[in-house]
């Protein structure tokens, strides 16, 4: 038997402009913004929620080793949530974000969910869901 992995640490998101970005994850997802200096002492920039964490490359200037094709907008994201999507709808109605389809049924890692999709800075498609 080979082994396996158990749990997603982070993933990288490749962004524009990493302020607008900071901004559109903590205001709109409330995530939290957390600057940290990795062993090659170099500053960089991280949004953290439960258990994991999404770091941040600046398009043009990622760290090494890094994605065979870098690119700001090419992630689709699932998110879980326990707040109902009708609060997020009236929530992101309120930021001036556009939601782009749902309520949606979907099927998610371990059953059904229900989902809404919205778009960030860069373009990068975002799910929020409810399990169902």
């Amino acid at each position: 038997m080979p082994p396996s992995v158990q749990s997603l640490d982070h993933l990288v998101l490749t962004v524009r402009d990493l302020e607008a970005t900071l901004g559109f994850y903590t205001d709109v997802l409330g995530m939290a913004a957390s600057q940290f200096t990795p062993a090659d002492g170099s500053t960089r920039f991280a949004l953290q929620f439960g258990a994991q964490k999404i770091n941040l490359h600046l398009a043009g200037q990622e760290f090494e080793p890094k994605a065979q094709y870098p690119a700001p907008g090419t992630a689709d994201l699932c998110f879980l949530s326990d707040t109902p999507l009708q609060t997020w709808q009236v929530h992101l109605t309120a930021q001036g974000i556009a939601i782009e389809e749902g309520p949606v049924p979907r099927t998610g890692a371990t059953g059904p969910i229900l989902s809404i999709y919205l778009r960030d800075p860069d373009g990068n498609l975002l799910e929020i869901s409810n399990r169902a």
